[in-house]
């Protein structure tokens, strides 16, 4: 389980940042940043945050939710033209930049999941598989892991036949197919070979423009 020995090695205020939405096919990258209080963070929640990933949904939202009542939160995201025109790197990092800037307050030190230095405006640490080994950093991933995901579940009613209601984007077959047989919406990345293989396929169809 993750714990705090690496937010014990920094000075001041650390904040923990994380994204989601690397892979899917659709949507935007989303990042988190979480600054944990132990003053206020409860013991139980403390024991059972972990990285995102490794959680069930029901136990990730309710996380996600007492988090939002005991840490400070920031959320930043890159939409589907970023990714398109920047790739898919330099949108999540911009993603945790945004994250960052969006904290009420500013931290001294970021812990920052993964091998690449999104340029903060503070000391930052990169730590690869940061979720597993930093609860800031899990905390981090539970909140942009929900905030994504109810986001594309949200826009599932508006674009029927892609499954976002329970795949969020990423490229199951039902997402394929849709796109095969549908096309691309406008929450489609089209810099991603999937999406560009559908364009072949539907290049005269309007449905979605």
């Amino acid at each position: 389980m993750p714990d705090l020995a690496l937010e014990r090695e920094c000075d001041g205020v650390v904040c923990g940042i994380d994204e989601v939405g690397r892979g899917p096919l659709a949507g935007p990258v989303v990042a988190a940043a979480v600054i944990l209080d132990l003053g206020q963070l409860p013991r139980d929640l403390r024991d059972r945050i972990d990285d995102s990933k490794k959680l069930e949904r029901t136990a990730r939202e309710g996380y996600a939710a007492r988090l939002w009542d005991c840490a400070r939160i920031g959320i930043g995201a890159a939409s589907v033209r970023e990714i398109d025109q920047i790739n898919i790197l330099q949108a999540s990092l911009l993603a945790m930049r945004r994250a960052l800037d969006a904290l009420p307050a500013a931290p001294q030190w970021a812990l920052v999941d993964g091998n690449a230095d999104p340029r903060l405006p503070c000391r930052t640490r990169t730590v690869v598989g940061g979720d597993a080994l930093s609860l800031s950093i899990a905390a981090a991933s539970i909140i942009a892991k929900v905030t994504r995901d109810r986001l594309m579940r949200a826009l599932a009613p508006r674009y029927p036949g892609y499954g976002w209601e329970t795949n969020v984007g990423y490229a199951t077959a039902e997402h394929r197919n849709g796109l095969l047989t549908l096309g691309p919406t406008p929450h489609h990345r089209r810099s991603f070979a999937p999406v560009q293989l559908s364009l072949v396929f539907d290049s005269n169809s309007k449905k979605f423009d």
